[in-house]
């Protein structure tokens, strides 16, 4: 995808009707007061929307973009503060502000949609596991939903963002996060999911984070395996296959099924084995709910957090899952 420059990023966003992304092309469109603003429970709107943007492409995401202040992302801000050494209070002060405003990137961008982007096809996913097995694959279910995953974006609020644009057209001009312009992780050798506030950590050789991700770790019915494990392989795009023999919430006339490949497959676009029996870290078809929900005892992230793990570890990478 091309970049556009400030300049041409601030026309485009002028001439948009959403207040939100007109105060949004970049640092130098903010005051200086602005910012340096701080960044609390009580802040809404833009300001939260550009810290997400920051902390994305510094690999601390809070997951699905929302402009929200929520619980993820304040753990994200403390994960971030303990990683540059500031003092981690969850909430972005002038040194905080002053570490992630090195990052001069554009916050928004303008995108034009792509044919691939309305291709296709765009099917609902049925609720029951024999209807699921039907299906070819478990794509995405409109353009806005794929759209959102590319951009890390809620549906929501990407159409906040467009008023009046039509996801489903290519050639229309909109407004997205700057996302995509992330370099690569570096390699990790230790994963850590702590389960106290839900986070996934990367750790390279010398015992530095490198990223954190919210994660959903569990339930009371099937809790997070507490221990040491290890990665036991990465598969991509994987088959899902459904033991109702493993779900407490199983339906009792369930059998086995074999779901196909998707972006709205149960375990998302990437599995990452672990050495404990059933259990392993992957995506999920339903970004808005990590951290916030339970799991039937795995580690689930957002698609896109999903794949940025799988990039970054190989088969035998220590897996430490913690209280």
């Amino acid at each position: 995808m091309k970049m556009p420059s400030v300049l041409a990023v601030r026309i485009a966003l002028a001439a948009s009707t959403s207040p939100m992304a007109a105060q949004l092309a970049g640092p130098d469109s903010f005051s200086e007061i602005e910012q340096v603003r701080p960044v609390t429970t009580k802040t809404k709107g833009s300001a939260v929307l550009r810290a997400q943007v920051l902390l994305d492409r510094a690999y601390f995401p809070s997951g699905e973009i929302d402009a929200i202040y929520g619980q993820n992302l304040r753990n994200a801000i403390r994960g971030y503060q303990k990683t540059n050494g500031l003092q981690a209070t969850g909430n972005i002060d002038v040194p905080t502000w002053a570490v992630l405003n090195t990052d001069t990137a554009p916050i928004l961008v303008t995108y034009t949609i792509l044919d691939a982007d309305v291709a296709g096809p765009f099917i609902p996913i049925p609720t029951e596991w024999p209807d699921k097995a039907k299906m070819k694959a478990l794509g995405y279910t409109s353009a806005k939903e794929a759209l959102g995953e590319k951009f890390h974006v809620s549906p929501k609020l990407l159409a906040r963002l467009n008023p009046g644009k039509d996801f489903g057209r290519a050639g229309e001009e909109i407004v997205v996060p700057n996302v995509t312009a992330n370099p690569d992780l570096p390699k990790a050798v230790k994963i850590i999911v702590d389960k106290s506030d839900r986070t996934l950590s990367l750790a390279d050789a010398d015992g530095k984070i490198t990223a954190q991700f919210p994660v959903t770790t569990g339930s009371k019915y099937d809790p997070l395996p507490l221990g040491n494990w290890k990665v036991k392989g990465v598969a991509r795009n994987p088959v899902f296959h459904y033991n109702p023999k493993l779900f407490w919430d199983a339906d009792p006339g369930d059998t086995k099924a074999k779901i196909a490949a998707g972006p709205n497959n149960p375990v998302g676009v990437v599995w990452i084995d672990l050495t404990k029996e059933h259990y392993g870290i992957h995506g999920t078809p339903e970004p808005s709910t990590i951290g916030k929900t339970q799991s039937h005892g795995c580690i689930r992230l957002t698609n896109w957090d999903a794949s940025a793990v799988a990039q970054s570890v190989v088969t035998g990478v220590d897996v430490l899952l913690q209280e």
